[in-house]
């Protein structure tokens, strides 16, 4: 029976990206976003903060990066990286990104410094590599990570590091995150692409996170390694829509979440060579209304840390380890695009912790109406978040005096 629900469970995906896709971005409502900047109370009596836009201008932005020397990067997912330097939008595109298939959305996702930059100044890229489509489909893509020397200007050197084996011929479904950990190893996930039966299997590389050397080679100690028929760059698996990684400031361990169908976005801890569970169980339900699954957890799966019913959509996330937000040192800040799926309550999510695990949840900046693609700590502790829309902004946070 369970082969009938993976079954059922692909078709009522399938429907709902095709009735995504048949709306089209032109005919989803938009909410304008002022000129700022705004000050809003939050749950923590000393913390009012002060929201300003560092620029506007930018199409769909995926990921966002901070340079050494102030300056930003900002991925579009269209497949343009951009400038911002000194505070201004640079109107032409950084070149030097590769071709990326021609399908909404997210064919260029998230991007990322090496962690040695400053002396050899590689910048990674995430993005849909197109390949010759079988002779029965018009597209054919997989996740492939890129990387170029930056010069100030544009990407010199450019290749692939890595090619993911997760061609497939459906479209869109893309959204994808790059971070690389202290050890400079690099981690990488791959959503489902509504290929269901490749999840569990891990000769495969759909539906997994996975680890790699900072030129694409396997880490030695990958806990798949040396395994007939596994993927070795495999890290952990059973994932359906992955788009936030952080390393928690105290453990040092990986965290990540991702997209459940109707419900059921899961934010997990990451134990090497884990199961997460994706299609086998799920907190949601399909877009049908019906059940995943019997149950939401079985055992040898691991259960996720907590889960948003109805969703949020999440897109991004950090710990904050600054010092700039008294009483907010160590929460987890979640980018949220839309919640129960109804547009126009997109927000951050600030989560805290202790010991035993979480605390308690604020919606920060729903006043604004945004989605929010991407939220991260800059150099100078302050909070930034990209929106994501046709013409998105990148926002400043900061405590309002």
């Amino acid at each position: 029976m369970r082969g009938f629900h993976i079954a059922v469970a692909a078709l009522a995906t399938a429907a709902a990206l095709a009735s995504d896709l048949a709306l089209g971005q032109a005919e989803r409502p938009t909410f304008p976003l002022g000129d700022g900047p705004w000050v809003f109370e939050t749950s923590e009596p000393v913390t009012r903060i002060r929201v300003s836009v560092v620029t506007k201008g930018l199409t769909h932005p995926f990921g966002l990066a901070f340079l050494p020397n102030g300056d930003m990067l900002v991925s579009e997912r269209g497949g343009t990286l951009r400038l911002i330097h000194e505070g201004m939008l640079r109107e032409e595109p950084i070149a030097g990104i590769p071709a990326v298939a021609a399908t909404p959305p997210n064919a260029l996702t998230d991007i990322a410094l090496h962690p040695d930059f400053a002396s050899n100044g590689w910048v990674y890229f995430l993005y849909a590599k197109p390949g010759d489509p079988p002779a029965d489909a018009e597209y054919y893509a997989s996740h492939a990570v890129g990387r170029g020397r930056f010069d100030g200007t544009s990407l010199t050197d450019v290749e692939d590091v890595f090619v993911a084996d997760a061609w497939s011929t459906n479209p869109g479904g893309h959204g994808a995150r790059l971070l690389f950990a202290d050890d400079g190893t690099l981690f990488v996930t791959v959503p489902f692409r509504n290929e269901f039966d490749r999840v569990q299997d891990l000769s495969d590389h759909i539906g997994k996170i996975l680890r790699l050397n900072d030129d694409g080679s396997v880490p030695s100690d990958n806990p798949f390694v040396g395994r007939a028929d596994y993927k070795p760059e495999i890290y952990t698996y059973g994932h359906r829509v992955p788009q936030g990684l952080a390393f928690h400031p105290e453990t040092g361990v990986l965290w990540a979440h991702e997209h459940g169908p109707l419900g059921g976005d899961e934010l997990n801890i990451l134990v090497p060579g884990g199961n997460y569970g994706w299609p086998l169980v799920s907190y949601g339900r399909d877009y049908d209304g019906t059940h995943i699954s019997e149950h939401a957890w079985k055992e040898g799966l691991v259960e996720p840390e907590l889960f948003w019913v109805p969703s949020i959509s999440p897109s991004g996330m950090m710990f904050y380890t600054g010092d700039r937000f008294p009483g907010w040192e160590g929460n987890l800040f979640v980018g949220g695009m839309r919640f129960a799926r109804m547009w126009g309550n997109g927000h951050i999510e600030r989560i805290a912790f202790n010991e035993n695990g979480e605390q308690r949840r604020e919606w920060l900046l729903t006043e604004l109406q945004q989605r929010i693609r991407d939220v991260k700590q800059g150099p100078d502790g302050l909070i930034y978040a990209l929106t994501e829309e046709e013409d998105a902004a990148l926002l400043r946070i900061e405590p309002a005096s």
